[in-house]
């Protein structure tokens, strides 16, 4: 377990942003260009999305990125696009901790529910999410169009 209590911190500069490159390579093995990275979450940052991370031993350890909105089918929620431990820095609580700060941050919102999505593959992470008290609502589809 952790020495001390460990803090989100929301990544606000570039180079915070960058330190979470390898991390999300780990979930995301498509991304190869920091350059690119970089640009993207400055553009999903733009549109509301909120990107956290923990650090371990000076260490960038975890990474949640995620966003607000409001739905018909759902009001307001909290939306998780990304939650990434570090391999190395699993078993931790990590992961559990990034899920309290979303649970804070969408009481303090106004958001009614936490919404994911995780691939079929994810069985250890479905387990993790199960045991947070997440619940399997429906299927996500998706259509590639280009």
């Amino acid at each position: 377990m952790l020495q001390e209590k460990e803090i989100c911190t929301v990544a606000e500069t570039e180079q915070e942003i960058l330190a979470t490159f390898p991390i999300f390579q780990q979930l995301r093995p498509k991304l190869q260009d920091q350059s690119l990275f970089l640009s993207q979450i400055l553009r999903q940052k733009s549109g509301g999305y909120i990107l956290v991370y923990l650090k371990v031993e000076d260490e960038v350890a975890a990474c949640m990125g995620f966003r607000s909105f409001e739905t018909l089918a759902w009001n307001k929620i909290l939306y998780i696009d990304d939650l990434i431990v570090h391999e190395k820095f699993r078993k931790r609580g990590l992961a559990k901790m990034l899920i309290e700060y979303a649970v804070e941050w969408g009481k303090n919102a106004g958001c009614q529910e936490i919404h994911l999505d995780s691939g079929y593959h994810r069985l250890d992470a479905h387990r993790f999410y199960l045991n947070q008290g997440f619940s399997l609502y429906c299927h996500h589809f998706s259509l590639v169009i280009s």
